[in-house]
């Protein structure tokens, strides 16, 4: 009886971090750039004394889902997108080099040009930072064009390039704050092949209707895990007060 109890347990509680990794992808359905956590119940045998019949499902991370969101046309001067595949490169909480599709940019109090998590967007020198200006421009190949504060319009000049990177999927891997890094730990190359989108800001990939449907699937398999705690409990106080009056 105490098997079933296992058994039942460890569904429910594979079936809660499956639900917390869809409720997590749910929770970022409108995240610039999201990249949905897939996950899925794999097998595995309940390995001890007696014989190998049961086995246990368990919720295993599958990888990321690399397929590009929806464009949403933004008209905004500081909003692009990436065309196809390529990564912007940001610098990470721990000052390191990370990757991420969000090109919702913006700029500081300090001029310094970041994302919306207000992770600063890398250059070829580092931190990218904006002098003062009356117009400013981000080109294609991410190139950004500045015209001076008090100059007139043909004075608009180049003073920084966005670092746009391309390394092969394969070789890259999410981290925690959401962010892509090299599995290696090492940082991407620059590739000039990466283009942007200006006035464009890619979306979550992540399919609301998909996540809803998985969400109550998921809630249903836990209540029947549960179910079959709550019958094994009651199959043993059965049993006990059986013998008790024999």
């Amino acid at each position: 009886m105490d098997r079933m109890i296992y058994t039942g347990m460890t569904g429910a509680k594979q079936t809660m971090q499956a639900q917390a990794a869809n409720s997590h992808n749910l929770a970022n359905a409108n995240t610039a750039g999201f990249r949905a956590d897939l996950h899925a119940f794999q097998p595995e045998e309940v390995r001890g004394p007696g014989f190998a019949s049961r086995v246990n499902a368990v919720s295993e991370g599958q990888g990321v889902d690399f397929t590009p969101g929806t464009m949403q046309t933004t008209e905004h001067e500081l909003d692009v997108a990436v065309q196809g595949q390529g990564w912007i490169a940001v610098q990470a909480p721990d000052g390191g080099e990370a990757y991420t599709r969000a090109g919702d940019l913006r700029l500081t109090a300090n001029g310094n040009l970041v994302n919306g998590a207000g992770q600063p967007v890398m250059g070829d020198g580092g931190p990218i930072a904006i002098p003062p200006h009356d117009d400013m421009m981000i080109g294609g190949d991410g190139t950004i064009s500045i015209v001076p504060q008090g100059q007139p319009p043909e004075t608009m000049a180049v003073v920084e390039r966005i670092k746009l990177v391309n390394p092969p999927l394969d070789e890259m891997e999410k981290s925690p704050d959401g962010l892509f890094r090299l599995a290696d730990g090492g940082e991407a190359v620059a590739d000039a092949e990466v283009e942007l989108a200006s006035g464009v800001l890619e979306g979550s990939n992540v399919n609301i209707t998909t996540a809803m449907v998985n969400m109550i699937q998921l809630a249903r398999q836990y209540e029947t895990q549960v179910k079959m705690i709550q019958n094994a409990d009651e199959n043993a106080q059965a049993a006990s007060n059986l013998l008790r009056t024999q």
